[in-house]
């Protein structure tokens, strides 16, 4: 429920895309709802930190690197460019989207270890490995690929099965081999085959926090989606087992003890710390060297973590084991994690073309319409099929019809008809007052909505009041009685009004629409008799003022023509 108590602290995490390939929009359905908690909680006066980044060593920057035969930073720098570019024209506010190639990271990162590995929480073991003759070495877990034991998926990688997200350890595969993708005509195929060999690397004493994580599940997993509870639940219910941290690579960070160079410590430990060492990060940039302790050791800040299903037990169980063991660090408080966005009935899947870029999808179309489609129909608790067909058809009939012509006919109509603007007396009917009150409604049950994580209801919750705006429209037909100038005025007066309050409870969502339609109420628009400015500022329902003033009016959006539509369907080659 939307709070009453004072502004708090809010810490929004989304998720570190591998820095590997351009991103998708599956991507931009797992991560937008931060950026809608990021600005709502804004609006509402709370003092919000929001922060991401990209995995630059990621298992996935190596395949990539060793598939175009340069080095891994290259890959990183290059992807990590594009998704800045991509987040920057999504209008995701960031306060910072930095990288885990960065110094900073890397000393947050040692910092912990070295803490763990002092309280005997991470400590070294000699153990079996797997080891490819053909490639004289041993193989981290993604570069191997086998028969899931749990499910029976015959190409489940090395650390989680596809198909039933179980996470595994390369030696639990049946028929172990070489992930072929990782070295691209470098091993035949009767070099598959890999050895159990030993090999020493440090784990993480994740068994020790069976009791504290579960804890942590029942006092915070009711504001978790329903598929992190359930994962989680499940999870612990088999029993922690300590797992290996580090990995024989030289791509990633050193570890902080020698004797070690020629491993490091593993992506599944380093990146979850992201979130810290950049909240570190800022605010030490802005001239506050331990100002990151008050999101991190404060009661009164809340953390969401927003990432995709397949994230999930990094964020429910890895990272609060590390945050537990290195400290009394606050520990996530919401975790909402997405299912799987599908394109046109399959799978995304960069192998065979059959995906849409964002930076793609942005040449064609505009920014908000990609946020709108991703929140309107997400994949929040549930896979959801993307298809072209059904995004112009959305665009078009809700976003444009419903939402879309009520601001350009309504804010066209007044500025033709009343150029000086529209005054009324102050009273009004009882269909306007019900306009106004489902309006200011719309703030508590829209809020309430955005924190419980279900950004569609509180979007939908946003075109409800629009539907009754355009019923009040349709009846009053305020163009039909120009004769009658006191009536038109307070129709029109409570109309855009509506308008008004909707351009803030739309801006989490559609930011540039917001301040689209706020540009349309001129400088001498006067607010309630308080003096409050009309122009909104702040989550709350602002009183009816008496005077409005309109600047030139443009239309919100454009149509999606069938022809543009077409053409992404030639593109995958659906037909």
């Amino acid at each position: 429920m939307v709070s009453s108590k004072k502004p708090r602290r809010v810490f929004v995490a989304s998720a570190w895309p591998y820095a590997n390939g351009p991103l998708h929009l599956g991507h931009a359905a797992s991560l937008i709802g931060a950026d809608v908690l990021a600005r709502y909680h804004r609006l509402k006066g709370d003092q919000v930190l929001f922060v991401s980044g990209s995995d630059c060593y990621g298992t996935p920057i190596t395949l990539e690197a060793l598939g175009r035969g340069v080095d891994p930073s290259t890959i990183a720098e290059q992807y990590h460019t594009e998704f800045c570019a991509s987040f920057d024209a999504l209008s995701f506010s960031f306060d910072l989207y930095t990288k885990t190639t960065t110094s900073e990271h890397q000393k947050t990162v040692q910092d912990i270890f070295s803490t763990l590995h002092k309280k005997g929480l991470v400590y070294t073991k000699v153990d079996k490995a797997l080891y490819s003759p053909a490639l004289q070495r041993f193989l981290p877990d993604r570069f191997v690929e086998g028969v899931c034991p749990h499910c029976g998926y015959t190409d489940a990688r090395g650390d989680q099965c596809d198909e039933c997200g179980k996470l595994l350890d390369p030696l639990s595969l049946r028929d172990p081999r070489v992930n072929p993708k990782m070295f691209p005509g470098q091993v035949p195929s009767s070099d598959f085959a890999l050895e159990v060999r030993e090999s020493e690397h440090f784990y993480l004493k994740l068994s020790a926090f069976q009791g504290d994580l579960e804890n942590h599940l029942a006092a915070t997993g009711g504001g978790w989606r329903v598929q992190a509870r359930r994962f989680t639940e499940g999870f612990l219910q088999q029993g922690l087992h300590d797992r290996a941290i580090t990995r024989d690579t030289d791509w990633g960070v050193p570890i902080p003890v020698d004797g070690y160079a020629d491993k490091r410590l593993y992506v599944w430990f380093e990146a979850v710390l992201g979130y810290l060492s950049a909240a570190q990060h800022y605010t030490q940039r802005e001239g506050d060297v331990d100002g990151w302790k008050q999101w991190f050791f404060s009661d009164d800040v809340v953390h969401y973590y927003v990432h995709g299903k397949d994230n999930v037990p990094f964020h429910s169980i890895i990272l609060p084991a590390i945050l537990m063991g290195a400290g009394d660090y606050h520990l996530p408080d919401r975790i909402f994690s997405s299912e799987y966005l599908l394109l046109e009935g399959k799978q995304f899947s960069t192998s065979r073309g059959h995906a849409v870029w964002v930076s793609d999808f942005l040449k064609h179309f505009d920014s908000e319409l990609l946020r709108y489609a991703m929140i309107a129909q997400g994949p929040e608790t549930s896979d959801v099929d993307f298809r072209w067909v059904a995004f112009g058809q959305m665009v078009n009939g809700e976003l444009i019809g419903t939402f879309g012509n009520l601001v350009n006919r309504i804010c066209a109509f007044t500025r033709k008809n009343f150029p000086d603007g529209v005054s009324f007396s102050g009273a009004v009917g009882d269909s306007a007052k019900q306009l106004l009150i489902a309006t200011e409604k719309a703030f508590s049950s829209v809020g309430t909505h955005i924190e419980a994580g279900e950004f569609r209801q509180g979007f939908r919750e946003i075109l409800r009041v629009a539907e009754v705006a355009n019923r009040f429209a349709h009846t009053q037909e305020p163009w039909k009685h120009l004769d009658d100038m006191q009536r038109v005025h307070t129709d029109v007066s409570v109309l855009l009004h509506t308008i008004s309050m909707l351009s803030l409870l739309i801006q989490p969502f559609l930011p540039k629409t917001s301040t689209a339609i706020q540009g349309f109420f001129g400088p001498d628009t006067v607010g309630s008799d308080a003096g409050v400015s009309h122009t909104p500022l702040g989550w709350r329902y602002f009183e009816l003022p008496k005077t409005f003033v309109l600047r030139d009016v443009v239309p919100l959006f454009a149509k999606v023509e069938d022809a543009a539509i077409q053409a992404q369907l030639e593109q995958l080659g659906v037909v």
